[in-house]
Order: structure tokens, then C-alpha cells, then sequence
């Protein structure tokens, strides 16, 4: 089988009536392939997701049907699929990226810096980089193409964007997506704070299924697409540390003739991040 489409870190075949999503231990950073492998990464993702997606039934369905390989075509019971491969439903996707932050960090912390705002909404003066805002903001962007870098945009072109693909249905969409984006950063945020973690942003992809219901998609709340800090050292003023690929980005811009390639302690180092937040989120060693 050879896959239908791939993205930056994952693999997606189709299985006839479902698809099946593969996790692959490539590492991106500022939407660069890196030419390094991080062992063990592409699991942590997918039984991340699987972890968050069991916890969130009950505020929307989503794309989940199983992570086991034995539910699966026999071209995926092999060592290299196990762990990291989920079946999921088929859904039509929607063209935006559903970001929440809860906390002022990264490129956020730049544009207010500038002017105040993060991605057009006004935020109260004062803050220090890493505070936590006094609720979360919603700062939707649209999906860009491999290569290419997502834009941010604001609630109304939120609208304006979902329109264009699905007349009459733009408001209603982005409505949902911004109520849905919201209730699940904080049902999730408000657990992880209890094992430790705080979660500073995160991004979420949601689709249609055959009834025309919004259902989550991709991965969810996984260090690839979120900002996760340890809650016990955490201080605003500066920068945290954080469990995801804060060592790959530090150590890329630091090293600017870097050819996108990672020393070994480096990749260590990321891989001991991502399985240090699994097990204090989840409570369970990764098998």
C-alpha cells in the first residue's frame, strides 16, 4: 500500500471505507522536514491523541475507530505501524487551523509587543510574556499547503473563508468551531494543570462526517501541536521549558547554518520531552 497523501509528519492511506493515519517519526520545525529521525515520536502522537480523543466524547465526537493494528489491513501488522497507526473515519475537512491560546507566547507575544493585539483582538496592557490571559482567545488560521506557512486570520475572516467553500453554512461553522475550540482547551487545560502541565496553546482540525456533523479530526493536544510547560517551574517574565520540540526550535535558530539537521543530543533530548508528558498526562508508561 503506498499512502494517498502525506503531510509533514504524517501518512495517510486509504482504506476503502476509512482511512488510516500514521504518525511517522519525522520531526518538523518552522514548517521544515528536519533530516533526523526521533524514535518512538510518531507513537507518542498518535496514543496522545487517542488518550485526549477517549476524554472528549462527551463534548464532540471524533474521527477515532481504532489504534489497534488488528483491526487493520495485514499490511499494517508489522512492528514499524504498531503503536503508531490510527483507523479513522472519513471526514470532509474544514480549511482552517482552530487555535486557542491560553497563555501569551511565541508569535502571539510578538504582535503584542507590537501593537497590543494578538491576531486583531486587543488584550489588556501589562502582560508579561508567558502570562496566563485572563480567558482564552480564539486565533483561527487558514491551512497552508507543505512549505507554505499558515496565515493567521480573524474571527470575521473566519466567516468570510468558510463561506467561500460552504455557502449559506460560514457562520454557522465558524461559530461552532470557535465554541467547540474553546470548551475542549479548557475541559483538557484544567486536567493537565492537575498532573503538572500546563497547556499554553494548542491547535485543532475538525471535518464533516456523512451526516454533515462536526467532528475532530487530525491529532489532538499532542506536543506537536501544542505548547505544553511544566507547571512547577513555571514563571512569567521570559520564556518556559517546555515538553514538545522547544530544544529542536531553540537549537535551530541558535545555529542558523544548521542544513536542518539535529545533533544527537538534541533528538535525545526532544524524545525524553515527549515521553515525560505522555506519562504524567496520561499515568501510563508508553508500551
Amino acid at each position: 500500500m503506498k499512502p494517498v497523501k502525506e503531510g509533514k509528519v504524517r501518512e495517510i492511506y486509504d482504506n476503502g471505507d476509512s482511512l488510516i493515519m500514521v504518525a511517522t517519526d519525522r520531526i518538523s520545525c518552522f514548517d521544515v522536514i528536519l533530516k533526523n529521525i526521533v524514535t518512538k515520536k510518531g507513537t507518542v502522537l498518535t496514543q496522545m491523541s487517542r488518550f485526549w480523543f477517549d476524554m472528549t466524547k462527551d463534548i464532540l465526537p471524533n474521527h477515532m475507530i481504532s489504534v489497534d493494528v488488528k483491526d487493520m489491513p495485514e499490511f499494517f501488522r508489522k512492528p514499524e505501524f504498531d503503536g503508531n497507526s490510527m483507523m479513522c473515519k472519513k471526514l470532509k475537512m474544514l480549511p482552517i487551523e482552530c487555535i486557542v491560546r491560553g497563555y501569551i507566547t511565541g508569535s502571539g507575544w510578538a504582535s503584542y509587543q507590537k501593537d497590543g493585539t494578538v491576531c486583531g483582538i486587543k488584550l489588556p496592557e501589562g502582560l508579561k510574556e508567558s502570562d496566563k490571559l485572563p480567558e482564552p482567545i480564539y486565533t483561527p488560521s487558514t491551512k497552508a499547503e507543505i512549505g507554505d506557512h499558515d496565515e493567521n486570520i480573524s474571527y470575521e475572516q473566519s466567516i468570510t473563508h468558510l463561506e467561500k467553500y460552504f455557502p449559506g453554512k460560514g457562520r454557522e461553522y465558524a461559530e461552532k468551531l470557535r465554541d467547540c475550540t474553546l470548551a475542549l482547551y479548557k475541559k483538557c487545560a484544567d486536567y493537565a494543570l492537575e498532573k503538572g502541565i500546563i497547556i499554553a496553546d494548542t491547535k485543532f482540525e475538525f471535518g464533516l462526517d456523512e451526516n454533515g456533523n462536526i467532528v475532530i479530526g487530525d491529532e489532538m493536544l499532542t506536543p506537536d501541536s501544542s505548547r505544553f510547560w511544566p507547571a512547577d517551574t513555571y514563571e512569567p517574565g521570559h520564556g518556559q521549558p517546555s515538553f514538545d520540540k522547544q530544544f529542536a526550535r531553540d537549537w535551530l535558530k541558535s545555529n542558523p547554518d544548521n542544513d536542518w539537521t539535529l545533533p544527537q543530543d538534541i533528538v535525545d533530548k526532544t524524545i525524553d520531552k515527549y515521553l515525560q508528558g505522555y506519562e504524567m498526562l496520561t499515568g501510563e508508561s508508553l508500551k
